[in-house]
């Protein structure tokens, strides 16, 4: 396999990742409106009226468009100048480790504190990510 498709890997995990998470809010929200738990007058509008459940799906879904997008530009730019390597491949599968690991605490327990540690250290995963590709891309490593 080329660096490029092995970068990809983690990628297309992540992007898994999403569509898993989105299809179990679409039918926790789905459970939701049938059970009569929520009337849709008071989710419309306002994403508190949802039971916990969904509301804890939801949030996780919507947080795979936040940090993970500098990731991603990342991986783009890695491929465009040809600077994919086994030290970004690496960094690349220990940043879906994280993100897995803190949708698995998000979804589930959601306890703040081991949330916040997967959190940080993916962003921490990411910085270095980023730190690497500025200083090989400026020939300063």
């Amino acid at each position: 396999m080329t660096p490029a498709q092995l970068i990809l890997m983690p990628v297309f995990l992540h992007v898994l990742l999403i569509f898993f998470l989105g299809i179990r809010t679409a039918m926790a929200r789905g459970a939701a409106i049938r059970s009569r738990e929520v009337r849709i007058k008071e989710i419309v509008l306002d994403n508190r009226g949802w039971p916990e459940r969904a509301r804890k799906l939801s949030n996780n879904f919507d947080n795979q468009f936040q940090v993970p997008m500098l990731w991603y530009a990342l991986v783009a730019l890695l491929i465009a100048t040809n600077l994919v390597g086994t030290v970004q491949i690496v960094l690349a599968w220990c940043f879906i480790a994280t993100r897995m690991v803190h949708s698995y605490i998000h979804t589930g327990s959601n306890v703040l504190r081991q949330r916040l540690l997967a959190f940080l250290a993916g962003t921490t995963v990411l910085f270095l990510m980023w730190l690497w590709f500025a200083l090989n891309l400026y020939g300063l490593a």
